[in-house]
């Protein structure tokens, strides 16, 4: 699959000459500690000054799905959880230390990525570090019968090229969907006002998208959801819930073709 090289940082620096060269031969460079007010807490990432794979810097629509969550804390508590390009893995350490959420960090297969979530659980208190997960949308899934119910990613839209691998594993990930111990979960209805009154189904995925892209691009990855028999539902503050619609295939068949 094609990685995109990219450091989120040229996006706020004036100069736009600087040479990505320069860059890309200090990979293994510096870090920088900072602290970062959560919700309730404030918690001490360590983040890359650059990284090929663009998991370097701790995004702000993070804090404000952080927030969310926090006033939807009934939607999540208990739910067994997957976050999508994890990053810096702040957002499950925070999630982790406020709700003791069972929960699992996923990147790409990158060492440097993991190492760092690892460093940051253990800054904040978390031991043994948050599980994680090596995986590359649209590459094959590392667990066989998947049972979180509950997957969440934050401002993860920036490569319209990764659209396609990105459907491709959300696919798998709520098609084979095994529930644990036969936990049932009810579904999501709609109230009057247009709001949900009994949560959300199992299993799901709430992703906030914070970051503006043009809204063709944005466009495309709905429409890439529903054209792999998936049903999106936006929910407030720019957050989506997108789950299986319930007359598409629910194997896992297909996936590979």
């Amino acid at each position: 699959m094609d990685i995109a090289l990219f450091s989120p940082s040229s996006l706020f620096a004036d100069d736009e000459d600087a040479s990505v060269d320069e860059e890309k031969t200090d990979i293994h460079q510096s870090y920088m500690e900072r602290r970062h007010q959560f919700p309730g807490m404030e918690l001490l990432i360590r983040e890359f000054s650059f990284h090929q794979l663009n998991a370097n810097l701790l995004w702000p629509g993070t804090f404000t799905f952080a927030e969310w969550l926090v006033q939807h804390q009934s939607w999540v508590g208990g739910r067994r959880c997957l976050e999508l390009g994890s990053g810096t893995g702040a957002l499950a350490i925070f999630l982790r230390k406020s709700f003791n959420l069972d929960i699992t960090t996923s990147d790409y297969g990158d060492q440097e990525i993991e190492e760092n979530i690892v460093h940051n659980c253990q800054a904040n208190g978390i031991t043994p570090a948050i599980p994680h997960i090596k995986h590359s949308w649209g590459d094959t899934f590392p667990i066989a019968d998947p049972d979180w119910d509950l997957i969440i990613a934050s401002d993860i839209l920036l490569y319209v090229k990764q659209y396609p691998n990105l459907i491709k594993s959300l696919s798998y990930l709520l098609k084979s969907y095994k529930p644990k111990d036969d936990k049932a979960v009810p579904p999501m209805r709609n109230d009057q006002s247009g709001g949900m009154s009994m949560g959300l189904p199992a299993p799901a995925f709430l992703m906030s998208w914070k970051r503006r892209i043009g809204k063709e691009d944005e466009s495309l990855f709905f429409s890439g959801c529903e054209n792999a028999g998936l049903e999106v539902k936006h929910i407030g503050c720019r957050v989506y819930c997108i789950k299986p619609r319930e007359n598409s295939v629910t194997t896992r068949e297909r996936l590979d073709d």
